[in-house]
């Protein structure tokens, strides 16, 4: 059957790499998800198949591919195991995100490249921290960075460091008291950095989402990558946030897991009754039939934007609102698609030997990367009704 969504043999080609990478890392993700330890194994395939740099730029030796084809092989390598694709998602899109929207020191982006590169070094921004809400929108980090003789000073707490125990480097957001606002930092890890081992989740168990802790890090002058000044996009909300279409396409990528999980279930399991598969089970083609459609609005809406973006870069930074409702539908559509496949599986869904099992306590925690689904309900809601001038209701 032809992928209408795979466009030409350069799409297809990634595609292919990123399903046979699947393939090696879905061999073992049962025995990961039930220790929760971190899978150093999987990166160390996905290093030696050159993954790490397929977003870096190409005057830094990376293959530059685009949102589109990010979000082809991420769905893909989804469909071998969810916790693996998640964690370096936040790589690659760090290194697309930061390419495009050029925020950081060029010196700087150079180097985090090169190492990327030839050292398979990962890079994640770690953002999170309990109880402070969303600091990319505006809200003040616990976290403190105090100005002293040649750099800074950082103490404060981070929480849902997807990556914890692989990465050498990564940024975080701290507020620099002198200057009264928000920065983005380069954390190098030394003894200062304190990875305290939390992360015990029902899903996307083998992320490594720990909490890190600065005891008074010190960091340079140079560490300091970006000031977010008041009245300017920062780059997390820069190009209207499309790269963030990157955590939608891992949960559609497991509930398409679960799809052909299903369909293959239905199609080569007997019943008596019928005498013949349950694929000729009214109630088994309803659940097939409404999975497709779940599965098959969520890829164009996935998609769709992401052409879009290619098409015409200049609407990027008016797509916010549409990347907000992708991450609603998209979600909310996988967690129905693996919760119908689950219903045509029935009750052996249930085991901890089946994977089904697995992609429906993954596919759980989308509910939980912004943003949040009343979050984007009330942002829809207020857009229509609010008058933000005279802050009335429209009558």
């Amino acid at each position: 059957m032809i992928d209408i969504f795979i466009r030409n043999e350069r799409e297809q080609k990634l595609v292919q790499y990123a399903q046979n990478l699947a393939k090696k890392i879905e061999k073992t993700a049962i025995r990961y998800d039930e220790s929760g330890e971190f899978p150093f194994e999987h990166f160390q395939i996905l290093e030696e198949a050159g993954y790490f740099r397929l977003t870096v730029p190409k005057k830094y030796g990376g293959d530059e591919i685009s949102l589109y084809e990010m979000l082809l092989v991420q769905e893909q390598l989804a469909r071998g195991d969810a916790s693996t694709a998640l964690s370096v998602g936040w790589h690659l899109l760090t290194f697309l995100n930061v390419r495009e929207a050029k925020t950081w020191p060029e010196p700087i982006f150079a180097e985090l490249s090169r190492k990327a590169v030839e050292e398979g070094s990962l890079l994640n921004i770690i953002n999170s921290e309990r109880g402070k809400g969303n600091i990319s929108r505006g809200s003040l980090p616990g976290t403190i960075a105090k100005k002293v003789p040649g750099g800074y000073r950082i103490t404060g707490e981070k929480a849902f460091a997807s990556l914890a125990p692989i990465l050498k480097q990564f940024t975080i957001i701290a507020y620099v008291e002198e200057e009264n606002l928000t920065a983005e930092f380069l954390i190098t890890k030394n003894e200062q950095v304190e990875i305290v081992e939390t992360w015990d989740a029902m899903g996307m168990r083998a992320t490594g989402s720990h909490d890190i802790i600065f005891h008074d890090t010190f960091v340079p002058e140079e560490a300091l990558l970006y000031r977010h000044r008041q009245n300017e996009v920062n780059r997390f909300l820069a190009d209207g946030r499309v790269y963030s279409l990157e955590i939608p396409a891992v949960y559609f990528g497991v509930a398409g897991a679960a799809r052909d999980y299903a369909i293959d279930f239905a199609k080569n399991t007997y019943s008596h009754s019928l005498e013949n598969t349950i694929a000729h089970a009214s109630h088994v083609q309803q659940k097939i039939g409404e999975i497709e459609v779940l599965y098959q609005t969520a890829r164009r809406t996935l998609y769709s934007i992401a052409a879009q973006v290619e098409q015409n870069p200049a609407l990027k930074e008016q797509l916010s609102e549409s990347v907000s409702i992708a991450k609603y539908v998209i979600c909310n559509n996988a967690i129905d698609i693996v919760t119908k496949a689950m219903q045509v599986v029935g009750g052996r869904s249930l085991s901890k030997e089946n994977k089904i099992q697995r992609l429906f306590r993954d596919v759980q925690c989308s509910r939980f990367n912004p943003p949040a689904d009343d979050v984007v309900i009330t942002q829809l809601a207020i857009g229509l009704l609010i008058d933000k001038k005279r802050e009335t209701f429209q009558l």
